[in-house]
């Protein structure tokens, strides 16, 4: 249930509105956004009336939220959050490109990267230190190791770091990281996604599970927000389909779909649902023109010798060049 505030109602009449949810046991998310005031009720508000919330002086309409999730519905919130990641902002208008290699294998190939794409324009770097791998003799990260290598690398750049958390046993570990990556095989991993959103308000970056559909992913953002952390981007990355020429499908749908049923900024990973280096820049700037609020691609100074996911991985020069594609489709208001 969502509760419209009039806009002269006065401060001291909604907080007697507040105080009467909380002792209803209902949790009220207030959002003060720049036509609306909205008052977003979470718990079971089954046994509440709402003729009488709305015969309440400061409130101007009361409307039941039908689809299951509530914190993540642009209903809940109408205007876009905008996430800060340590001074990066992504939603609401700002663009951001996270770039980085998928796997971290020394601090002078993350350091070197690292370089490579802040000149380019990245303005977060990306690096997996933990690795989820379809295949247990797959290379698995460097662990901690990796982690104090991308930090060396964000401390010679000054880039905001986003990488995968897939244990909360590590969490401690992850103190200095910027943005916490919820990788897209751990997506309904909701013991970790309400332990994470219980913990810390660090932004966290969701991927869509490989056959999620939009809600599933929507209510996996929900266990986030609902155990405490609002600050949640959806990142699509491609889903499994009966296609074998690119290695996932990519659903560029998603990004307008998104946007309209939810307030959160929207990620597109082109590297993922491609898998093919070549396809990257023309996923990437379409993704851009359809209004994705950013991007996250992976890059690797030597990708025939890259550990993991060399195919997809664009060389600092791809990079360089798809980054001022980016630049004209911005620059142009396509986005």
């Amino acid at each position: 249930m969502i509760i419209l505030l009039k806009k002269e109602a006065e401060e001291s009449q909604v907080q007697g509105l507040l105080s009467l949810l909380e002792s209803k046991n209902i949790t009220p998310h207030i959002s003060r956004g720049s036509m609306q005031t909205v008052i977003g009720c979470v718990g079971d508000v089954s046994h509440i009336d709402p003729g009488l919330i709305e015969a309440l002086d400061a409130v101007e309409a009361v409307q039941r939220i039908q689809e299951p999730y509530k914190a993540a519905n642009r209903k809940f919130h109408p205007d876009d959050t905008v996430v800060d990641c340590s001074g990066v902002k992504v939603g609401g208008g700002n663009f951001s490109v996270i770039a980085g290699p998928c796997s971290i294998e020394s601090e002078e190939q993350i350091c070197t990267i690292a370089k490579a794409v802040k000149a380019s324009g990245a303005t977060m770097l990306r690096g997996g230190a933990f690795k989820p791998r379809t295949s247990p003799y797959s290379f698995q990260g460097l662990g901690k190791a990796g982690l104090d290598m991308l930090l060396a690398a964000k401390k010679e750049t000054g880039l905001p770091i986003v990488t995968e958390l897939m244990d909360f046993a590590d969490i401690e570990l992850f103190n200095d990281v910027d943005v916490i990556q919820i990788g897209a095989r751990n997506m309904q991993n909701f013991n970790l996604l309400k332990e994470v959103g219980s913990y810390t308000k660090k932004p966290v970056l969701l991927k869509r599970g490989m056959s999620a559909t939009i809600q599933e992913l929507l209510m996996s953002a929900e266990y986030i927000m609902a155990s405490g952390n609002p600050n949640v981007m959806l990142c699509e990355r491609g889903i499994r389909t009966f296609e074998t020429v690119t290695r996932n499908t990519m659903d560029l749908a998603v990004v307008p779909a998104l946007h309209r049923l939810s307030h959160l900024p929207v990620v597109v990973d082109p590297s993922h649902a491609t898998g093919y280096a070549h396809l990257v820049a023309p996923v990437a700037v379409a993704a851009t023109a359809i209004g994705a609020d950013a991007l996250i691609i992976e890059v690797h100074n030597d990708p025939p010798h890259a550990r993991c996911d060399g195919v997809q991985s664009q060389t600092p020069a791809m990079f360089d060049a798809m980054m001022k594609k980016i630049r004209t489709v911005r620059n142009a208001g396509l986005s």
